[in-house]
């Protein structure tokens, strides 16, 4: 016997599993509203004009070569990506407060966040440091500091089932009872499953909470400028905590504004109130990485670097993420739209007033797997639907498909 004979399988990653039960189905009416990734029109994935026009720059720089990066990063691309989420003045910046370490997609940086205040966060190595998570959330925010040894991983408020809107009361509520020190998982913009993000009013009163109960915000940014079409709104509240003095680490991923999916192009942005603690986190980061992959890759770092610091270019891409944000608000107005003239029971105003790539739809399990059995649209069985995938094309069936659901299930 194999002394791996033991090893359970483990369940299959749902996300994975969803795409690969679409891939094998022959229905010609078939839907994906499951992956999240971009797609055009005609339900193609897009490679932006600018990135095309970068790639072919770097081709044909003879500058370039194979040699390793620093073990922290690229330079260049670790410094323009803090500038983005953090503002051009920003002060942090300016006081050299702010360090970057590149990493393998948003996933890496948020696990190099992880394995650091696991080692060093309020105490050495402090495992049953509480970190605290929204409900729902990403997936992965749960595996990740799991793996990286936190052992008291909790949920805070944050969807309302019932009205389709952020549970803000809840969530406050559930701050004010955390420990001392705890850490908050906090989505920056375009919050994942339910596209449901506090105004600015409300990002205040979350900051004044954590602010006076000593609590660490851990933001993940993975859709600056995917989501508004606006940099600088969908920046608004990591600016907003930063400016109030918090010490701060946000992940950011360029997957979906630069449809980089493959290249997995992250960055740890930290934020510290004093420079000389940022040479310190740095040091140990350095220690980290290394262990980890030990240096990243080039290619998608320059692509980002390379647009983010020419003015010609970023102006471009900014276009380019701009029109990928118009055709989801699009499909968001016209989904509402043809459920509201079907007469679909219910309110549906929470499609449109979410924001980015998903929308909590509200359908139950039973409809969801209405849906994908009956209908062949396929969604995750939360109800979370990716709004790329909707198109000129489908979105009437979908429609006609999602009220038959809601009408026949209850």
């Amino acid at each position: 016997m194999s002394v791996f004979s033991h090893v359970p399988q483990a369940a299959p990653v749902a996300i994975f599993k969803l795409t690969t039960d679409f891939q094998q189905d022959s229905h010609p009416k078939k839907v994906n509203l499951g992956a999240g990734a971009y797609r055009t029109d005609e339900g193609k994935p897009w490679v932006l004009p600018v990135v095309k026009k970068v790639e072919r720059l770097i081709v044909e720089d003879q500058s370039l070569n194979h040699e390793y990066l620093p073990v922290l990063g690229l330079p260049e691309f670790c410094s323009s990506a803090s500038r983005i989420i953090l503002g051009d003045d920003s002060p942090a910046i300016k006081e050299k407060r702010v360090g970057g370490v590149q990493s393998i997609g948003g996933t890496g940086a948020l696990k190099m966040g992880a394995e650091f205040l696991r080692r060093w966060y309020n105490g050495n190595n402090n495992t049953s440091t509480p970190v605290y998570v929204t409900t729902p959330t990403w997936e992965n925010h749960n595996g990740v500091f799991m793996d990286a040894g936190f052992t008291d991983i909790r949920p805070y408020k944050y969807w309302d089932t019932e009205k389709r809107r952020l549970a803000i009361a809840g969530l406050l509520e559930d701050m004010e009872k955390a420990p001392e020190h705890s850490i908050f998982i906090l989505h920056a913009c375009a919050h994942n499953p339910t596209g449901t993000d506090p105004t600015q009013e409300e990002w205040k009163q979350i900051a004044d909470v954590m602010k006076r109960r000593s609590l660490f915000p851990f933001f993940d940014s993975a859709y600056q400028g995917f989501a508004s079409g606006n940099l600088e709104k969908d920046a608004w509240a990591v600016r907003y905590f930063v400016s109030q003095g918090f010490d701060i680490f946000c992940a950011q991923s360029f997957s979906k504004n630069f449809g980089l999916y493959n290249e997995r192009v992250g960055n740890l942005t930290v934020v510290a109130k004093e420079a000389e603690a940022v040479g310190h986190i740095m040091s140990q980061m350095t220690r980290i990485v290394r262990t980890t992959w030990s240096n990243p890759p080039s290619q998608g770092a320059r692509v980002v670097a390379i647009t983010l610091n020419n003015p010609e270019l970023f102006k471009e891409w900014k276009d380019n993420v701009k029109t990928m944000a118009d055709r989801v608000l699009l499909m968001r107005a016209e989904l509402k739209a043809r459920l509201q003239a079907l007469g679909t029971p219910g309110t549906w105003d929470h499609i449109t007033q979410q924001i980015g790539m998903f929308s909590y739809t509200g359908l139950n399990p039973q409809q969801v797997a209405f849906l994908i059995k009956e209908k062949h649209i396929y969604l995750m069985s939360s109800g979370r639907i990716n709004m790329c995938g909707l198109t000129s094309k489908n979105i009437d069936y979908v429609a006609q498909s999602i009220h038959e659901a809601v009408t026949k299930i209850k």
